[in-house]
């Protein structure tokens, strides 16, 4: 697998996690008859988290990515 398709496949990773993130809060809000405020609140919401969760992550596999870069390592 080279680099750029590693790095393709990372982002896809990432943006599907933002948008599952970002679309939770809203359909869980939609069992209680939320106003359109109410549900663009939680979108909002959604999408910050999302945002937070992706970076967290993000900088916890650049750790594990960091530390695997040992000389002789097997493929």
């Amino acid at each position: 697998m080279s680099e750029a398709e590693r790095d393709a496949g990372n982002r896809k990773v990432k943006v599907g996690l933002l948008l599952l993130v970002t679309v939770s809060p809203p359909l869980v809000a939609l069992q209680w008859g939320p106003t359109t405020e109410e549900l663009f609140a939680a979108l909002v919401g959604g999408f910050l988290l999302g945002l937070v969760v992706v970076w967290y992550l993000g900088r916890l596999a650049a750790e594990f990515k960091a530390g695997s870069r040992r000389p002789g390592r097997r493929r």
